[in-house]
């Protein structure tokens, strides 16, 4: 049974930053690459970065400049480092794994997610 396991979200100011960090276990982390998603209220699902099991990344326009994506294969985790904080990053983030070598941009591409951390930033 594969687990993700995401911490770290909270409550901030705007201008903050905040570290998520994703521990999976019960598979070869090495053999995923790796997502992080999130979902404001009353949104769809959104990508916000994502590393291949090669440490190739994506990011998406919204966050690019201010969030980082980082895996540690020895730790079997990932991070997203997330900076200059702003109202409009509310959301649950959601860490994912994909049974395969690259990354995906949609949540259907993903096999295993973990239960979501929250994120609020005041304005």
């Amino acid at each position: 049974q594969v687990q993700l396991v995401e911490s770290g979200g909270g409550l901030v100011q705007a201008g903050a930053s905040l570290n998520l960090s994703c521990v999976v276990s019960g598979g070869t982390f090495t053999r995923y690459a790796m997502g992080w998603f999130r979902q404001g209220p009353g949104k769809e699902r959104e990508f916000v970065a994502g590393m291949s099991r090669y440490h190739s990344f994506s990011y998406a326009d919204s966050v690019k400049g201010r969030f980082n994506i980082s895996r540690d294969d020895a730790a079997n985790t990932v991070y997203l480092q997330m900076n200059a904080l702003q109202s409009e990053d509310t959301a649950v983030y959601y860490c994912a794994a994909r049974g395969n070598s690259g990354i995906f941009y949609y949540p259907t591409g993903y096999d295993y997610w973990g239960q979501g951390t929250q994120v609020t930033v005041s304005s």
